[in-house]
């Protein structure tokens, strides 16, 4: 013992006791410690061992003889540990048994599960998200209060509840049939939800979700999901879809009126032959009367009226077709049966300004997945493109004959599927080439500069993309590239 005092209760104390003690007077004077206590003071550096008690430990003394009963776990803290103590009084003796218990490791422990709950109690009660735990078959466990804004119930009323009670719509029971599935076999899932609020509002929301599996069997035991609203995503999205159809109706309009006296040209070529044709059948029915013979040239006359008849509903039903308005209407295209159309709508632009288009197409018509329509649209931008790069290079060198645009499909070696347009235009710089897909930027006088960044924007939509590089000759070869598909890349001749 550090005090050679002996204190009647002090005796009474097992002496190698591994918790600090000390007995002391009423006025905190220390009468006895044993050898933990005064260990601990030397490796705490402390001058006294009253050192080691709480501040308001006379206060404490004072109060346990006065009330003759035992105060437990009060704290004290110096250098780096934390002790609780114990204060029990002797009143007979007007002496009080000070008992400590290194409590470091436990109080810390705790003060940090505090900071950490007060933490995830400041994010779940304040994040927009909607984070949620679920039993394996969806009832709700517990949801943060964002529950209320999002799904229009408060925590409490979803525990217990099922999924499929609260996320109504369209399609949701088989989307969280599916999800369950993939947590099952990967642990991790994700979905988009059209859900109705519970004040019948639709909403979107995206949802990640992460099973919980218990340690030995690997079962999953809990899922524990975090929500988001992306209403606002979506109706943006569909606002830009909706602005992207009605900018990519007024550039076909725009087309339509650029390229009115090709397809005047078109429609007038059928209409004369009618006119022709019935004038003659006019002609041959006077004469059936003396001539029986005629009656089969009249026969026919109308067999070509009918013919031409249809090649002219069949230009006004590919004019309606191209200048529909409306949503993007997907499916598989064959490539050439497309261009072969295009350069049909383009041919008499081209013959009017001395460029003739010729098709080598792929023997086994490569086909991707795009909107017939949109597609035209971008073949008749590039060739139209090559027609005038074509006109522009006439007027700097003498031509012996017609200029070329060579539009060709094929499959690559990577199984990429290509669309070139090829013309013998002046070509562009590399900056030119850099900036000729830019919105408004354009090398021509009356030009807009829409044309090209268009196409590309279109392509890409379709998963494909557009891009230019100089031909060998001078001109620029514009080529549209699609995924990898099982096409070969094998052609016909070519052909005008």
């Amino acid at each position: 013992m550090s005090n050679p005092k002996k204190a009647r209760v002090f005796s009474q104390l097992v002496p190698n006791d591994p918790q600090p003690t000390l007995v002391v007077g009423r006025t905190l004077e220390v009468l006895a410690s044993n050898h933990a206590a005064d260990s601990l003071v030397q490796r705490a550096e402390l001058d006294h061992p009253e050192h080691l008690l709480p501040v308001n430990a006379a206060a404490l003394v004072k109060s346990a003889l006065e009330q003759g009963r035992a105060i437990e776990n009060v704290e004290s803290r110096f250098a780096d540990h934390i002790f609780l103590w114990s204060f029990i009084p002797d009143p007979d003796s007007g002496e009080v048994l000070v008992r400590g218990r290194d409590a470091t490791n436990d109080i810390l422990t705790l003060e940090e599960a505090v900071r950490s709950n007060r933490l995830y109690r400041l994010i779940t009660e304040n994040t927009t998200d909607l984070i949620s735990r679920h039993a394996p078959d969806g009832r709700f466990i517990d949801a943060t209060p964002a529950s209320w804004r999002l799904l229009g119930y408060w925590p409490e009323e979803l525990r217990g509840k099922a999924l499929e009670e609260v996320f109504q719509g369209e399609n949701v029971a088989e989307q969280l049939a599916l999800t369950r599935h993939r947590l099952r076999e990967d642990g991790y899932a994700t979905m988009t939800l059209e859900i109705i609020h519970r004040n019948g509002s639709r909403r979107w929301f995206e949802i990640a979700s992460r099973a919980i599996r218990e340690t030995y069997t690997g079962a999953v035991v809990e899922v524990i999901s975090v929500s988001r609203d992306i209403t606002a995503r979506v109706e943006s999205e569909e606002q830009n879809r909706l602005l992207a159809d009605e900018l990519a109706h007024t550039a076909r309009l725009a087309t339509l009126g650029e390229l009115a006296s090709s397809i005047a040209h078109e429609m007038n070529q059928p209409l004369a032959s009618i006119v022709n044709f019935a004038s003659a059948s006019q002609r041959f029915l006077k004469e059936a009367d003396q001539h029986p013979e005629k009656l089969l040239k009249v026969d026919d006359g109308l067999q070509k009226i009918v013919h031409h008849a249809n090649r002219a509903s069949e230009v006004i039903k590919r004019l309606r077709a191209f200048l529909r308005k409306g949503q993007k209407r997907m499916g598989p295209v064959s490539l050439n049966s497309v261009i072969t159309e295009v350069a049909r709508l383009c041919q008499w632009e081209a013959e009017k300004n001395g460029v003739r288009i010729y098709e080598n197409l792929a023997a086994d018509s490569p086909t991707i997945t795009a909107d017939p329509v949109l597609l035209e649209q971008v073949l008749i931008n590039l060739i139209r493109n090559g027609i005038e790069a074509n006109v522009e290079a006439g007027a700097d060198k003498d031509s012996a004959g017609p200029s070329r645009i060579v539009v060709s499909t094929c499959v690559n070696d990577q199984q990429e599927t290509l669309i070139q347009v090829i013309d013998e235009g002046p070509g562009l710089d590399d900056e030119g080439i850099r900036q000729m897909f830019q919105p408004f930027y354009t090398s021509k006088a009356k030009g807009l500069g829409l044309g090209l960044s268009m196409s590309r924007s279109i392509i890409e939509g379709f998963g494909g993309f557009l891009d230019a590089t100089r031909t060998d000759t001078g001109g620029l070869s514009l080529i549209c590239r699609f995924p990898p598909g099982n096409n070969r890349c094998t052609h016909k001749p070519t052909q005008e």
